[in-house]
């Protein structure tokens, strides 16, 4: 008797023309299972639309695969929970470790945001309410139920996973999904090759249907960070200004620890004060030291040897209000690291809203920056930024260092598909802008001739052949 495959769907509901708010809804006979569930970020446009409903009948959501921790990717775990959901939430141990930091830290973030602006009087908005808080990220928390890398393991509905090492942060994970005769994959976020601390990405064996960011799909990063942040650091020591970076405080932060550690062991960099603005950052770097399972060989060489490979020779780490208020007296020479990493919101503004205006200062930006963000505005020439209701002059130099992203450039990402053993039936482009993803569709074409093509944002697709 001829057997008629159960019916399959996905539904991009975002990072579909954009790099944030990913978030695909695969439904497979009557079972729903979201793959990522993250914030949109960036412009005012894609920010409001976290306040609107995103799924219909969140409910009935029998589970969610994260691929990995950036709030871009799990932040709407807490509204999610709020709506009722109460399925689990599949993802590494080091994926539930850092959401037990970066979901409450959103959440207080968001809190606090809502309280100054009461405050002050700058929103339009009376009274100003927090997208969620700390008592909903809770919430979420409770729902993690970690899997480990290369385990199968069901979700639902016949579906099952299995996670990959991404190579891009702690924890991250390429989602391997096995339906009623089809093999679905869904690249999150892919890491680089033979960067410091984390190891590779892991090559996925086949996929009939591929879901694959193309953040930096029309580029190539350039080599060279540490000589990039050897000859910047170095400047803006000789002429005794504050090296302001503007990090992610998972995975950033510890990546240029790494590298002022190394720099400085080579004498390379003079020695400077360097502080470390980010209460979550110090707690990630913790939750980095408890998972060996994503250390690469020089990361865990360096470790048995005794050697403290996140910890610079003056370094100082700013906990309290109290403790970020005083780095405020703090004189050049110095390096500032504060979240977040396209200064959205965080500490980072208080001291962009301190040092932009002194032409010794250099900001540094040290990953991708969305449209719509400070860090955006100020990569593409900003003379003044908005924050806290007032408009504060940008007289201070601006640095950006390509070769610090934690995301995959096209050439990373052509070399990762080749580790695939046959061409995808299709392949759908998210978790970028239009050029990335029309330069990563051209470079897939012209290289392994794939039938690719880019997600819309709302649209859904057929996974049954």
């Amino acid at each position: 008797m001829h057997v008629v495959p159960v019916s399959a769907t996905l539904q991009f509901l975002g990072a579909a023309g954009t790099v944030t708010g990913s978030m695909h809804l695969l439904t497979v006979g009557g079972h729903r299972v979201l793959l990522d569930c993250g914030l949109f970020q960036g412009v005012k446009e894609l920010r409001l639309r976290n306040w609107s409903e995103r799924i219909a009948d969140e409910a009935s959501i029998d589970a969610v695969v994260l691929s990995h921790a950036h709030i871009d990717h799990s932040g709407y775990l807490p509204l999610l929970a709020r709506q009722r959901f109460r399925g689990p939430v599949y993802c590494t141990p080091g994926t539930a470790d850092l959401l037990a930091v970066v979901l409450p830290d959103a959440a207080r973030l968001q809190e606090e945001d809502a309280e100054r602006a009461n405050r002050r009087g700058y929103s339009k908005h009376r009274p100003a309410l927090p997208l969620y808080g700390v008592a909903d990220a809770q919430a979420a928390l409770r729902l993690a139920q970690p899997r480990s890398y290369g385990d199968s393991f069901p979700v639902a509905g016949g579906v099952t996973a299995t996670l990959r090492r991404a190579g891009h942060i702690l924890g991250a994970a390429t989602v391997d999904l096995a339906l009623d005769g089809v093999r679905l994959v869904f690249s999150g976020d892919v890491g680089r090759y033979d960067r410091p601390i984390l190891r590779d990405p892991e090559p996925v064996p086949a996929a009939d249907v591929l879901l694959l960011e193309s953040t930096y799909g029309d580029r190539t990063h350039p080599p060279g960070a540490e000589d990039d942040l050897a000859r910047i650091v170095s400047a803006s020591a000789r002429r005794g200004g504050v090296v302001l970076v503007p990090a992610f405080a998972v995975d950033r932060t510890q990546e240029l620890l790494w590298m002022l550690h190394r720099l400085e062991n080579a004498g390379r960099v003079p020695a400077l004060p360097v502080y470390i603005d980010s209460p979550m950052a110090i707690e990630v770097t913790d939750i980095y030291r408890r998972h060996p399972e994503d250390y690469d060989a020089e990361m865990a060489q360096a470790l048995a040897s005794g050697d403290r490979p996140f910890a610079t020779r003056h370094l100082h780490v700013a906990r309290t209000v109290e403790e970020s208020k005083a780095i405020n007296a703090v004189p050049g020479p110095a390096v500032i690291i504060s979240s977040s990493g396209m200064a959205t919101g965080g500490r980072i503004l208080h001291h962009l809203a301190q040092r932009l205006p002194d032409p010794r200062t250099t900001v540094l930006l040290a990953g991708f920056q969305a449209e719509g963000t400070r860090g955006r505005a100020l990569e593409e020439g900003a003379t003044e930024l908005k924050m806290f209701g007032q408009t504060v002059p940008v007289r201070a130099a601006v640095e950006r260092i390509d070769a610090l992203s934690a995301h995959a450039d096209c050439g990373d990402i052509l070399r990762w598909l080749g580790g695939l053993e046959r061409p995808p039936r299709v392949t759908y482009l998210v978790h970028g802008e239009p050029d990335g993803a029309r330069g990563l569709a051209d470079a897939i074409g012209k290289r392994y001739g794939w039938n690719v093509k880019i997600a819309a944002d709302g649209e859904t697709v057929e996974l049954n052949p």
